[in-house]
Order: structure tokens, then sequence, then C-alpha cells
């Protein structure tokens, strides 16, 4: 990988609605600082959850010791457990507006052999092509829950580069059990890492 700014994002990226946030992720770099060195991915999927009137949001029935970290402030990290792995989001908006950004799927970029080890695969394109799949070869869990992603430290976002709109694909959510026809998944179209 050649040299990229590391520097982290400030607090204002996320501090914006979110689905301002979640089209500007596309593109920019997910670090990662282990014992081991440095994982890198580009951001290539995500999902925007809305504070107002989005079933889906795991904040709609309100603040939940499970979900407090949603609440803000904007910058942090909420990270929940699914099927004994986890899914890492983005806090946005005001603190109090309960709404995040999904980490969807990453290209690979740096530390690829420790995701490979910890993943037990090989193939670049299915690492982390997936919520799941990336925070388990990113190592994150529950632990980097509410983490603050502007310190950069232990896991955060650094510049990367921008995605053109043209190149940005907005379709449906995947998954969802309720709120099927908003359209607040945001990938860059023909990107061969983004989730199946």
């Amino acid at each position: 990988m050649a040299h990229v700014d590391v520097s982290p994002l400030p607090r204002t990226f996320y501090d914006r609605d979110v689905r301002d946030v979640a089209r500007d992720s596309l593109g920019r770099f997910l670090l990662r600082a282990v014992p081991e060195g440095l994982i890198v991915g580009r951001i290539v999927e995500v999902e925007a959850y809305l504070s107002d009137g989005d079933p889906a949001c795991h904040a709609f029935r309100g603040r939940t010791p499970r979900n407090a970290a949603m609440f803000g402030p904007p910058g942090h990290a909420y990270v929940y457990p699914i099927h004994a792995r986890h899914c890492v989001n983005l806090v946005t908006e005001p603190v109090g507006t309960a709404s995040a950004v999904l980490v969807r799927a990453l290209e690979p970029l740096a530390g690829i052999e420790l995701m490979q080890q910890r993943r037990q695969l090989e193939k670049l394109t299915l690492l982390t092509s997936g919520p799941a799949r990336l925070c388990e070869a990113l190592s994150i869990n529950r632990e980097l829950n509410s983490w603050n992603l502007t310190l950069g430290e232990r896991l955060w976002l650094a510049a990367g580069e921008p995605v053109a709109p043209r190149r940005i694909e907005v379709s449906r959510r995947i998954g969802v059990t309720s709120a099927h026809d908003l359209e607040l998944r945001f990938c860059i179209g023909g990107c061969r890492f983004v989730s199946p």
C-alpha cells in the first residue's frame, strides 16, 4: 500500500445528517491498530440508520444499555453482537440523535495477512465483504463499543479518496426485517469487494 495520510477524521465529519456521512464514508480508510500491526481497508459499502421513522434502527424503541452509544457523541463507534460476531457503526449527528452508519464492506489494503489469519481465508474478495466478516478480520468487538474514532488510536477513519457521486449506487438495505422500502444502502458501483 502506498503511503497514506492516517490522520483521523475530525468530529465535524460525523456531526452531520447520517445519509451525508454514509455517502461520504465511501472511499475513506478504516484503520485498526492491533499489537501485530496496522490493518487498513477502504470503505466500499455502508448503510444508514435514521433516528426518526426507521424501525430497523436499533434505537427506534428508545435508549437501552445495549444501544446507548448510538445517542452520541458523534464520531464514536457503536459495536453490537450478531450471531457470535460483531458489526461496527459510525455514530452520527448531535448528541441525543440516535443515528449511525453501518460499515458493510471494505477493500483490504494493509495487514492483509492478519485478516486472512483471523478469517482462516485467503480469498481477498471475501475477507471483508459483509459487516460481521470485516469485524472478524479487523478484530472489532464489543470492547470497542463507544470508542472515540477521532483519537487516531485502536480504531479510526482517515481521509482516503472520496468517491465521485456518479460512482455511488443507492439501494434498499440488506437483511433488515422492517423499513424495507428505505433506500439507505450506499456502495461503490462495480466494486468487487461489496458484499454478495
